[in-house]
């Protein structure tokens, strides 16, 4: 591919700002638009089975609109629009991500590559599929387990026929999942659940990834090719068939030693505004690539859920700690009753314990707790400080 000599040269700190706006946490957050507004913005939500504080799902928009109610979260992903139009579904993006029900037809590419694969991992009995079809029809939405049952024994993995079938009607495109229900999908048929305008696969992979690509300039304001292939999680190739033609500006950007893109939009005005502090999901779309979050935070994360416990430096869920643009710690969290527990914390030096401290204390509130009691601090000489901190928060708090 050859690349466009770049018109544009970006600050590493112009590049950061950019990318804090362009995913909602720099500048005032649009409360109008609500939750369904932070879906569109981003393009998409990524899902995950662990719950900590709350789902990853709910700490997106908890991140960028401040103590939203969880129920509200939920009814704003799940519930139709006014005019009984729905506004999400599931699908596979950048992982199993809520996206905006409009962008049904730009997933086209993915379900026609599903549909040509010519072998799967689990077998699939003759006549299953047609079975999950015919009951979905007869019955309406239904989970797995309401279809025939999800698992034939207690292996995450050993699914049941009706589960193999249900879930190859997902990736094909014939089967939505419309919500989640106690964390278990919620099947319907697609000419059910997707408006009737955007119930097609006519648009050819080119013109599909074109959007794709777009999509995640936009939702990136400034990306590397890996950055932008990442987001909804496309090939490079795939991103080098179209970037030319998504939209998208050449630039180029100190530190970074890779070509890079934006969204025209973003360059037009340089990014100011009120910046958000709080506690970020490992899964939150600002950090998920690791290499992008240490290009422009500076910033080595990784998800230890998956760690065996003695291997773990962080903590099981660390949720970086964004404060003045910045990524200035981790909180390792836990709840106990109505008490936060910040199991273990690492600060980025003393300056930014009033934050840290900002950010335990509002995500305490959000999900219902009243107290905070801090339990290990990496600096042990910032424990008493933070401590300090939090309680000074929590009267302020109550005031």
């Amino acid at each position: 591919m050859t690349i466009p000599r770049p018109t544009t040269d970006l600050s590493a700190d112009e590049a950061r700002r950019i990318a804090l706006r362009a995913q909602g946490l720099l500048g005032a957050p649009d409360r109008k638009a609500g939750v369904r507004g932070v879906l569109r913005h981003l393009g998409a939500v990524q899902l995950d089975t662990i719950s900590v504080l709350a789902r990853s799902h709910e700490l997106i928009p908890y991140a960028r609109l401040g103590a939203v109610g969880r129920r509200t979260v939920e009814d704003a992903y799940w519930n139709a629009t006014p005019d009984g139009e729905p506004h999400a579904f599931e699908y596979w993006s950048h992982a199993a991500c809520i996206l905006p029900v409009e962008e049904w037809p730009h997933f086209a590419f993915r379900r026609r590559a599903y549909r040509a694969r010519p072998h799967w991992n689990h077998e699939l009995s003759d006549g299953a599929y047609d079975q999950v079809i015919k009951q979905l029809r007869a019955e309406g939405p239904l989970t797995a387990t309401e279809l025939g049952g999800a698992k034939r024994t207690s292996e995450w993995w050993d699914w049941s026929g009706a589960k193999v079938a249900v879930e190859r009607a997902l990736m094909y495109g014939e089967v939505v999942c419309v919500r989640r229900r106690g964390w278990k999908r919620v099947y319907d048929l697609a000419e059910r659940a997707i408006p009737d305008a955007l119930l097609h696969d006519e648009l050819d992979d080119a013109e599909c990834l074109r959007r794709l690509v777009r999509l995640a300039g936009q939702s990136l304001g400034v990306g590397t090719r890996a950055d932008i292939a990442d987001y909804h999680r496309l090939k490079n190739e795939q991103v080098d068939a179209v970037i030319a033609d998504s939209g998208l500006v050449p630039v180029r950007v100190e530190g970074w030693g890779r070509p890079a893109w934006a969204d025209p939009a973003a360059l037009e005005a340089p990014p100011r505004g009120r910046h958000r502090t709080t506690l970020l999901s490992p899964f939150d779309s600002l950090i998920w690539e690791r290499a992008r979050t240490e290009r422009i935070f500076g910033f080595t994360h990784r998800l230890e859920a998956y760690v065996p416990k003695p291997k773990r430096v962080h903590g099981y869920f660390a949720m970086p700690v964004l404060a003045g643009g910045r990524l200035v710690g981790r909180v390792d969290p836990a709840r106990e009753g109505a008490t936060l527990i910040a199991r273990q914390v690492t600060l980025d030096g003393p300056k930014v314990v009033p934050a840290v401290a900002e950010a335990l204390v509002e995500a305490a509130s959000w999900v219902g707790c009243t107290s905070v009691r801090v339990e290990r601090v990496d600096a042990p000489e910032l424990h008493e400080p933070l401590t300090r901190e939090v309680i000074r928060a929590l009267i302020a708090a109550l005031r």
